[in-house]
């Protein structure tokens, strides 16, 4: 085990919600964090210098993606992802668990390993717990995580059972090899992944199992995979109380602020989501007073900022009625405003959360945020 990786500051007294730091080769990481998405090594629309000016100070990739192309070989070449991108704070790597889910015509699982087509250019190949390992390490990885088998909402228990026993053989595969690089100088640390699918003695199963072994961190699975968002909330709630609290805990797939209040409040300390950038090449911007649609005619003749109370460079500089324009215009700087200030929102909503945490008065602040943020008043 890592020495000193995670350090809880403050626990609030009236949730389980928390602040703390983890200590990562690439700089410490305050905690509760949202990691915006580049999933091929770019967030989308977004350079590296606007993402050090907003505060990021971690950002995900993925094993998937980046293995096709450009290829693990080049990028250790270039310098690892911080070399070959040129952001020189961490990264965390998804190993394309998720993949085998969302892309689940073009696979096929076996004990082993996944046996899969790219959805590129067709061509075959085979992902195992080990190679996925020996991958992040290529990528020279902040935070790698173990190749899983992710379930949707909807399968059969036996599916889910299988899924389970195939993901927990995994981890102890993956461990071995993260072990073994760690031997050889490798920096990085591997997060295990709780699955068990909404079956709460298979959750419960797993996150014990996870929740024990030697690593310094790990991630909860299986969630935000379609189901209701009430469900996420009960299945997180009750996944939780079995994983200890001395480690930092990863939700996969949230980016909302319903869905951060909720996983905040949970004791959950990382979250990450392609929402906020994909949400803006649809000319969507969140506000305080909720979700703006930029494309509406309402906004025509609408001089002020896309949302008043934000200290960004896209509000203090630009009105509604321009950034409806370059949207209907579809030029390419739309996409790069609308994703920067909705970065920029959901970095400054955490920023206030862990504050709110601080001074012990989260579920308050939850409360006051998001009744503003249904208010309708936009």
């Amino acid at each position: 085990m890592i020495k000193n990786f995670f350090e809880v500051h403050h626990e609030c007294k009236d949730s389980l919600a928390r602040t703390g730091v983890i200590h990562l080769p690439h700089g410490d990481v305050q905690t509760p964090v949202f990691m915006p998405v580049g999933t091929k090594g770019t967030v989308k629309a977004v350079d590296k210098d606007s993402l050090e000016e907003m505060g990021f100070e971690i950002i995900l990739a993925n094993t998937y993606h980046m293995f096709l192309r450009p290829g693990a070989d080049i990028v250790q070449e270039g310098g690892g992802l911080h070399g070959f991108t040129k952001w020189n704070r961490n990264f965390l790597t998804d190993s394309g668990g998720f993949q085998v889910w969302s892309l689940s015509k073009l696979r096929k699982i076996d004990p082993n390993g996944i046996t899969f087509r790219s959805d590129i250019d067709g061509s075959k190949h085979y992902f195992t717990p080990e190679n996925i390992v020996q991958t992040q390490v290529k990528l020279n990885s902040d935070i790698q995580m173990q190749l899983d088998v992710c379930t949707g909402y909807d399968v059969k228990r036996k599916e889910a059972e299988q899924a389970l026993k195939i993901t927990s053989d995994w981890t102890k595969r993956a461990i071995a090899e993260w072990k073994r690089h760690q031997e050889e100088g490798y920096q990085g640390t591997l997060f295990p992944i709780v699955q068990g699918n909404f079956f709460d003695d298979l959750r419960k199963e797993s996150a014990q199992f996870v929740s024990e072994l030697d690593t310094p961190g790990l991630a909860i699975g299986g969630l935000s995979v379609g189901e209701p968002a009430d469900v996420f909330a009960e299945k997180l709630q009750y996944t939780v109380q079995f994983i200890t609290r001395s480690k930092p805990r990863y939700v996969m797939g949230i980016g909302t602020p319903e869905y951060i209040f909720e996983a905040v409040a949970d004791g959950i300390d990382m979250f990450d989501c392609v929402q906020p950038t994909r949400i803006a090449r649809h000319g969507m911007y969140f506000t305080r007073k909720g979700m703006v649609s930029i494309k509406q005619k309402r906004y025509e003749h609408d001089f002020t900022p896309v949302d008043p109370e934000c200290n960004c460079k896209v509000c203090r500089t630009y009105s509604r009625a321009y950034l409806r324009h370059i949207f209907r215009e579809q030029e390419i700087l739309s996409s790069m405003l609308a994703s920067y200030h909705n970065l920029y929102f959901l970095n400054d909503m955490i920023k206030q959360i862990r504050k709110a945490i601080n001074e012990d008065r989260f579920e308050e602040f939850r409360k006051e945020f998001l009744d503003r943020f249904h208010s309708g008043e936009v």
